[in-house]
């Protein structure tokens, strides 16, 4: 499987692309801020043809590329219904006092928008995703699970980070929702590698071992990132 990626914009978010090998067919994660010319390059350089966009959640630092992506290339953006109407009202996943700063922004859904639901399985590009329901940071956080040779890769969103967690203090947020979450994501094989919505990667082991926020899965102080 081949797996490749760039922070997008200034909120440095990961977009990913996923595809069984080079010069075939992909899908896109999160495609963010100002995320078109470097994902053109990239699918360049590997060869891809993208057949869906896949997003984790709503938040705008993960979205705002979708609907040219999409359009660019005439392929559905699929995202958890709880989080749809962050596609084209961003505003929504900011407090009241934030407005000045994402009021003004006009986004736009997709032509073709579907839905994701816990437990589905994918199959895209020749591959196969399964969508695992992890609210907590947005009420329709999702992560991505594939095979990869003999381990496990999990498109983790704003879950769970290299030594943080997501936040929950944005609305749709809900702290005692992210702790179930992450105890089900923590379920995963240590060696599952864990690919995050900011920052490097992980894997599930390191971050049960080390993640100060995760000790019984309990953390004792606010998440460092993600929007």
């Amino acid at each position: 499987m081949l797996v490749a990626g760039f922070p997008a914009g200034s909120f440095q978010t990961n977009c990913y692309v996923v595809a069984p090998a080079a010069g075939e067919e992909c899908v896109v994660i999160d495609p963010g801020q100002d995320a078109v010319g470097d994902l053109d390059a990239l699918l360049g350089e590997h060869r891809l043809k993208p057949v869906a966009v896949l997003l984790t959640h709503g938040h705008i630092d993960h979205v705002w590329s979708v609907a040219p992506v999409c359009g660019a290339r005439d392929v559905p953006a699929w995202i958890h219904p709880d989080d749809r109407d962050l596609l084209s009202n961003p505003a929504k996943g900011f407090p009241p006092q934030a407005g000045g700063v994402f009021g003004g922004l006009k986004l736009s859904e997709p032509d073709d928008v579907r839905e994701l639901s816990d437990g589905a399985v994918l199959s895209l590009a020749g591959l196969e995703l399964t969508v695992e329901h992890r609210p907590g940071h947005t009420r329709g956080s999702v992560t991505f699970r594939a095979p990869a040779e003999d381990i496990q890769v999990l498109f983790a969103g704003d879950l769970l980070f290299a030594g943080s967690i997501g936040r929950t203090d944005l609305p749709g947020g809900d702290h005692a929702a992210m702790l179930r979450s992450l105890a089900k994501t923590l379920t995963l094989p240590d060696e599952t590698l864990v690919l995050p919505g900011h920052g490097p990667q992980t894997t599930i082991g390191r971050e049960r071992a080390t993640n100060p926020f995760l000790g019984d899965v309990a953390p004792s102080a606010g998440p460092t990132r993600g929007l």
